[in-house]
């Protein structure tokens, strides 16, 4: 009888098989070795789904969308920082209450990793109090970029920016600029 085996037994056979075939499936479950195109792709339905419910208003739709620990940052808006979803939608029915026809419309959305970047207009009338300020009953069209930080399947963070001073020059809350004489 011989020391040496030149066939591997049965069992032996079995388990290098069950190693191939679960090891890809390790790394894809503990790793994250997915197709990055299709989670890119992912990232960006979730983007448009967040302004889908945005724009009707579907504040129980942010629960499956936005983190709980959602976070909005923004040099445009004056007031607390938004650090919860909640706090969001607050800010978003505050928002309804100057704009109520408000909508976004993406132009563009561009995804890298966990981030989505979007280039969008904002399109609304002026018919409700924007604190002191008082309706003007004028429209605006604004473009503006945000980009989203996805977490774990949800919105995690916003960062939002858009030019205020031609929004209130829209609203005629702010004079237009001067034009340089010829």
């Amino acid at each position: 009888m011989s020391v040496y085996r030149t066939q591997p037994e049965p069992l032996e056979r079995m388990m290098r098989r069950s190693t191939t075939i679960l090891a890809p499936i390790l790394c894809l479950t503990v790793f994250g070795c997915a197709n990055p195109a299709a989670q890119l792709e992912a990232n960006k339905g979730l983007v448009r789904r967040f302004t889908e419910a945005a724009n009707n208003a579907d504040w129980e739709s942010l629960n499956g969308i936005v983190a709980a620990d959602f976070a909005r940052h923004s040099a445009a808006t004056t007031g607390p920082p938004i650090t919860s979803r909640d706090e969001f939608v607050r800010l978003q029915e505050s928002f309804l209450v100057t704009f109520p026809d408000q909508r976004v419309t993406i132009q563009n959305l561009i995804a890298e990793g966990d981030r989505v970047a979007v280039l969008a207009t904002y399109t609304a009338s002026h018919t409700g109090p924007m604190g002191e300020i008082p309706a003007t009953g004028k429209s605006v069209e604004s473009p503006f970029l945000a980009i989203f930080r996805i977490e774990s399947g949800r919105i995690a963070e916003l960062w939002v920016e858009w030019d205020n001073v031609a929004l209130l020059t829209q609203l005629g809350l702010f004079p237009p600029p001067v034009q340089p004489s010829s």
